[in-house]
Order: structure tokens, then C-alpha cells, then sequence
């Protein structure tokens, strides 16, 4: 059974069972995949432009005391584009001393911050939402923060997730960063990172 968020209005991201698994009567994810489509979702986007590297630090601070357990970011873009820059400056807001590494090779690292622990993974290998499920991380993902490189390609794998989409701009630093959620529980976040900009 997926568990309330603190204040209650919205269910926690969770993975989702891969089809493989759906046909089974009794599987309490296949249930809780069948909830979670009941509920109503309200798509919001922002699109931040980015100018240095100072910029994509704030953007990461003012994101980090939004976050809470269960809570899954996926983040997109292109080679050399910042997804892990923009993890290590989110992992500094969040009050961790970890060093911050790229999981490319590890495909996951788990940080320790003051609220919870922070899930880091990059699925660039994987084919398919089946293969992350397969790692066997759903308890990290239920009581941590997951922050997902490449996230795009696993994003059925989760009910509620924030996609952030980093491109790059005309130049060496500049990035044009794109939030986008479908789920309520992101809609107090997208008011105070659009009241802030």
C-alpha cells in the first residue's frame, strides 16, 4: 500500500510493478498502480533560463527544502549538460558532506543528508522502466529522494515524478532548465520556484 505524504493530500512516488507482474491478482504494486491512475493529475511546466553556474547552484538550493521523502526527480540532457553539477550543488542545499560523484559506472549511490538519504542513479545503460525495477531500490525510493540521470528512459517506472530537462544554450554556460510534473504534490513546489524567478 503506498503511504500518505506528511501532509496527507497525496500519495508518496513509489515504483511501479513492471507489466510483467500486473496480471497477478494479489500483487499489492499492480493494486496500488491501479489507484494511482485513478488519480487525478495537473500537468504544470516552468522553463528557467540559466546563464552560469552560480544560477543553476540557486535553482538547486531553492528546489532542496521542497523535497521530501519518497520524492523522485528525473533529470534529462545531453552530454556535459550538468545533470550531475546540478545533483552536487542540490546535495550541498540538502546539508550533506558526501562527495558527490557521477553513478555512471556504479549505476547507484546513496548519499546520507540530515531528512533522509538521496538515491543517485544513472540509468543511461538500462533499456526499460523492468530493469531499474529489477535492481531491487524500491525501499530507497519509498524513503529516500531519488534523483535519476537519463530519467526519461525509466519514467513509467514512477507514479508522481518531477522531470527536469537541462539544455544547453549559446554559450559555455548557459543552460535552458524545463520542470515539468503531472501530480499535485508538485504544484506547491512549481508556486515557489516560479515565485522566486
Amino acid at each position: 500500500m503506498t503511504a500518505p505524504s506528511p501532509s496527507g493530500s497525496t500519495p508518496r512516488n513509489r515504483l511501479r510493478a513492471p507489466t510483467i507482474w500486473t496480471f497477478l491478482p494479489d500483487c499489492p504494486i499492480a493494486k496500488a498502480d491501479k489507484r494511482q491512475s485513478e488519480t487525478p493529475q495537473v500537468a504544470r511546466t516552468l522553463t528557467l533560463p540559466i546563464g552560469t553556474q552560480a544560477e543553476m547552484t540557486a535553482l538547486a538550493t531553492a528546489l532542496a527544502p521542497l523535497l521530501r521523502a519518497g520524492d523522485v526527480v528525473l533529470l534529462d540532457g545531453p552530454l556535459a549538460a550538468g545533470k550531475t553539477f546540478f545533483v552536487k550543488a542540490l546535495m550541498a542545499a540538502l546539508g550533506s558532506e558526501e562527495l558527490v560523484t557521477s553513478p555512471t559506472y556504479a549505476i547507484a549511490n546513496i548519499y546520507e543528508a540530515p531528512d533522509f538519504d538521496v538515491l543517485h542513479v544513472d540509468v543511461y545503460r538500462l533499456k526499460n522502466a523492468r530493469e531499474f525495477y529489477h535492481l531491487g531500490l524500491e525501499d530507497q525510493v519509498e524513503t529516500g529522494v531519488s534523483l535519476i540521470e537519463w530519467g526519461s528512459r525509466i519514467v513509467d517506472a514512477f507514479d508522481t515524478p518531477l522531470s527536469i530537462g537541462i539544455a544547453l544554450g549559446e554559450s559555455e554556460t548557459a543552460r535552458s532548465v524545463t520542470l515539468s510534473a503531472e501530480a499535485d504534490r508538485w504544484s506547491a513546489v512549481f508556486d515557489a520556484l516560479e515565485a522566486r524567478s
